[in-house]
């Protein structure tokens, strides 16, 4: 891997977690507000993006009411929805995979600890990523793509 990739990785992780930890309040639970997810559409422009927002994730995890489960499948979540993001960078798919995964997976591990109701939180989770993902990740990838990132 070339340095400037190993650099982009640590920055996107960085700015997960500072940006996890600035807005903590609104980052966890179904009711989240979790700005940090709008870098899980950096795939789409930088595929060493996929482990800048997996570690970044596993790193601002542990600090979740969750506790470990989060860490674990919290970012193997994020994990899953950046490669898949990857994948289908030239989709609108791109930036649906991590509103999707997260509300089916992490409402079900919030509906085993928390007994939440699975569908109500998948929907509330869906809604919140939904509005960070198209909200400020769109736009994100859209200038990254118009000043010529690479």
């Amino acid at each position: 891997m070339k340095p400037l990739h190993l650099t982009r990785i640590a920055i996107i992780a960085a700015l997960y977690v500072v940006i996890t930890y600035a807005l903590q309040a609104a980052s966890f639970f179904p009711a989240q507000f979790r700005a940090a997810e709008a870098l899980t559409v950096l795939p789409i422009v930088f595929p060493e993006a996929i482990w800048g927002v997996f570690i970044g994730c596993f790193v601002a995890n542990p600090f979740s009411p969750a506790g470990l489960i989060d860490v674990v499948l919290g970012s193997l979540t994020t994990l899953l929805a950046a490669y898949v993001t990857y994948y289908f960078r030239h989709s609108f798919i791109a930036y649906l995979s991590p509103i999707v995964f997260n509300a089916l997976i992490v409402s079900a591990y919030l509906k085993v600890l928390a007994h939440l109701p699975y569908w109500a939180t998948a929907l509330c989770i869906a809604a919140s990523e939904a509005l960070v993902v198209l909200g400020l990740g769109y736009p994100l990838v859209w200038y990254l793509k118009r000043i010529g990132a690479k």
